[in-house]
């Protein structure tokens, strides 16, 4: 009996030998000898027996539960290798082919010419005025409020010089060709006058009516970045001649008295103006120039005075 014992025991030794062996050639001796499966992803004891004895039930009233196995998921997979292969083939095919077509010839790149400006860099354009634009170029010269760039203010042909009006604009666009530059828009100024006295007649103690207004005593200069734009208007008891215009463009006026025809309508015209007499007996008269600017609605009033004591010597 203990004989039989022994023999049994060698016989499962040999068995366990024979195991590890094995594993250890298929496996080698890196064995992991921890949990297969974790315990929280194992069926719990209770939940097992609870299914046994569904199954049980289930087969007891001749129901039959079993589990099979797919055995066409082998010829899946060899149907499967045999299309990548035949895909794989294919493939090879068309890349041998593709590298067989000539590469066709780099075309090379034409450097886009740039052409000059139409305008010199400091080129500017005023508010609220008429501008001229004078294209030297070769192409056509569009200009465009960039408020707005799908319809152009302007548009210059080559070798051409095109007038337009500008408002509140602080920059417009300029293209040309495909390039397009900003040309600045600066502030247009009120316009100034200018009063200059070209006598010395009236530094004197007497000073005569008759006298200023047979001659100029006073010289008008109004000056204006837009000169014809402007309206003038002139107040008070004088004569004015003009204008004419200086080298620069300004309007000029000559001014002279214009009080009393005689002596007579002198003594008229102090009778309705003795509140003009001065503390030291002379007469002042005054007179205003108005220059006026439609667009910007600009207005400069400008004055000055006559002063005399007597009508003639």
């Amino acid at each position: 009996m203990a004989r039989q014992n022994k023999d049994s025991k060698f016989i499962i030794y040999q068995v366990l030998y024979i195991f590890v062996v094995t594993v250890l050639a298929l496996k080698g001796a890196g064995l992991d000898l921890g949990e297969v499966v974790k315990k929280e992803d194992t069926v719990q004891k209770e939940v097992r027996d609870s299914l046994l004895i569904v199954i049980d039930s289930l087969n007891a009233k001749g129901l039959s539960f079993s589990i099979n196995i797919d055995t066409n998921v082998v010829e899946q997979n060899i149907e499967l290798k045999k299309q990548i292969a035949s895909l794989s083939t294919n493939l090879n095919t068309l890349t041998k082919k593709i590298k067989a077509i000539p590469k066709p010839p780099k075309k090379e790149k034409k450097s886009e010419v740039k052409l000059p400006s139409p305008f010199s860099k400091s080129k500017t354009f005023l508010q609220y005025a008429w501008n001229e634009a004078d294209n030297k170029g070769k192409v056509p010269v569009k200009i465009f409020d960039p408020a707005n760039k799908n319809n152009p203010i302007a548009v210059v042909p080559p070798n051409s010089t095109k007038r337009f009006d500008l408002e509140d604009q602080k920059e417009v666009i300029v293209s040309f060709g495909s390039q397009e530059e900003r040309v600045r828009v600066i502030e247009n100024q009120p316009p100034k006058i200018n009063i200059e006295s070209v006598t010395t007649k009236m530094s004197k103690a007497d000073i005569y009516v008759k006298e200023l207004q047979r001659i100029t005593a006073f010289r008008v200069t109004i000056s204006d970045e837009r000169i014809d734009q402007i309206k003038v208007n002139y107040t008070g008891p004088i004569s004015v001649s003009g204008p004419t215009k200086d080298k620069k463009g300004n309007l000029v006026y000559n001014v002279s008295l214009n009080i009393a025809r005689n002596e007579i309508k002198f003594d008229e015209w102090v009778d309705r103006n003795e509140n003009l007499e001065e503390a030291d007996g002379r007469y002042k008269a005054n007179f205003f120039f108005d220059a006026y600017d439609d667009k910007t609605k600009h207005k400069v009033n400008v004055g000055d005075s006559f002063y005399f004591t007597e009508y003639d010597k």
